[in-house]
């Protein structure tokens, strides 16, 4: 199987992008691999602390293991905003095929140093090492009920990633340019900073890393691609896929006499309503055909 190096290589050259998509539950892995397979492309499986620490770091890198010998793709995982150097070593040292280092509330020097204790433990590990620099806006008591603002404070400041870049040495780099971590009242992000990414692209040769990628307008997406964004992240979208027709399956299942209560035969729709979200995503970074 290729690395995952050898994929952001690729995705950087021919313009497209690897779907990261988060998971905490074996259903959302069988939703997003359904949909991997159906469309042959290769994927991220990423989980947040929370997410690993609830799945467990190895038992997330035995799964995917086992089923990159079912499903014959390339599949990676992804540990997702480690905030600790303890933590990402255990990732690591777990197996992760990457890990992101989310120094994004310690000041650049402190982030440059992290940063770079942390590639010195990758080594000769192949591990691919993503950075972040500015800050992916995430505010939970507005998520989903109110509009987001953007702080223009946040976005990733050109300068400020070109040092951390040439001191830091990581694989990988996530930008803030007007995306943020869930969905608010409207369904849709607001428009990306084109100009920003744009600058952004003229200084830094790395593949880049779009975050919050859920609702961000389908037209945004593909010219972030086309600017050097080569892996985008997916959460809230299929969280609420999963949620959502769980709820609906599960309210009816209440209201009828003797409702099932059988797992296996309420959750088919809830991984049916992930891998849809996982299928048009695909096909919107235009890694379909790509493994």
């Amino acid at each position: 199987m290729k690395t995952l190096k050898y994929y952001f290589g690729r995705a950087k050259k021919e313009k497209w992008a690897i779907g990261q998509f988060n998971f905490s539950d074996w259903s959302q892995v069988r939703g997003i691999l359904e949909a991997a397979k159906v469309l042959k492309s290769p994927v991220i499986l990423g989980t947040s602390e929370g997410e690993s620490k609830f799945v467990g770091l190895q038992e997330a890198v035995a799964m995917r293991n086992v089923l990159r010998k079912k499903y014959n793709l390339p599949i990676f995982l992804n540990l997702d905003h480690g905030k600790s150097f303890e933590y990402v070593k255990e990732a690591i040292d777990a197996g992760y095929d990457m890990v992101h280092f989310d120094g994004s509330k310690l000041s650049l020097e402190e982030n440059i140093k992290m940063s770079k204790k942390i590639k010195n433990l990758i080594g000769w590990k192949g591990v691919v090492m993503e950075g972040e620099v500015g800050r992916i806006g995430t505010d939970a008591s507005k998520m989903y009920t109110e509009k987001f603002e953007i702080k223009e404070e946040d976005l990733t400041q050109v300068k400020d990633a070109e040092l951390y870049v040439k001191q830091a040495g990581v694989d990988v780099l996530a930008v803030s340019v007007g995306t943020f971590h869930g969905m608010d009242v409207t369904g849709v992000s607001p428009n990306l900073r084109m100009d920003r990414l744009r600058e952004i692209k003229s200084k830094i040769e790395l593949p880049l890393v779009l975050h919050g990628g859920s609702g961000t307008p389908e037209n945004d997406i593909k010219e972030a691609i086309k600017l050097g964004i080569c892996k985008i992240n997916i959460n809230t979208e299929t969280r609420l896929a999963f949620s959502n027709t769980l709820r609906k399956t599960l309210g009816v299942i209440s209201l009828s006499a003797g409702g099932e209560i059988v797992p296996y035969k309420y959750l088919p729709e809830a991984i049916h309503a992930v891998q849809a979200v996982v299928e048009k995503n695909i096909k919107l970074f235009g890694s379909e055909g790509k493994a």
